[in-house]
């Protein structure tokens, strides 16, 4: 058994999901930590996952690149080399959004924030709706002391930022 990174970014289609997962399944790989996200009119797929013994990345890879979903994609597959284990800054102890206008700089204002506080974050997700003038931004986050402080100045740069913030406790 092996564990390899598998990096596929390629025009968003329907089916996208279905067509990555069920080959992994026919091969018997195990996804672990698995991502999957629009960007824009593109769309990336990334997921830490075991496979069988006698499956190399580079076969896998091929495979993979060869699924008519998956034309005009760029699929990486290669070892990964970090223990894929959750540790102990990966549990989230909290889910914060923040919605409000787009502006320069905004996730890197509320980053700070979070890396004064030695809090970490373990998914983002931010994106613009046009149609409603808003910039949403999710955030799974871990705070493994001084929550209530982290969270108040999160809260008060947001409302700066003229932000509306919501948290709840995961």
């Amino acid at each position: 058994m092996s564990t390899v990174l598998i990096s596929i970014f390629c025009p968003d289609r329907t089916g996208l999901v279905a067509a990555i997962t069920g080959r992994l399944f026919e091969l018997g790989a195990d996804l672990g930590d698995t991502s999957f996200a629009m960007l824009g009119t593109g769309a990336e797929f990334t997921s830490v996952c075991d496979l069988p013994a006698g499956i190399p990345a580079a076969e896998l890879e091929s495979d993979l690149a060869a699924l008519p979903e998956l034309a005009g994609a760029t699929v990486s597959v290669r070892p990964f080399e970090l223990d894929a284990a959750t540790g102990p800054l990966g549990r989230i102890s909290h889910r914060i959004v923040l919605s409000g206008g787009d502006r320069p700089g905004l996730i890197a204002r509320l980053s700070e924030v979070f890396g004064s506080f030695k809090a970490n974050i373990v998914r983002l997700d931010a994106h613009r709706l046009p149609e409603q003038g808003l910039y949403v931004t999710r955030l799974a986050v871990a705070i493994p002391e001084r929550a209530e402080a982290c969270l108040n100045t999160v809260a008060n740069t947001a409302g700066e930022l003229g932000l509306s913030c919501h948290v709840d406790e995961a």
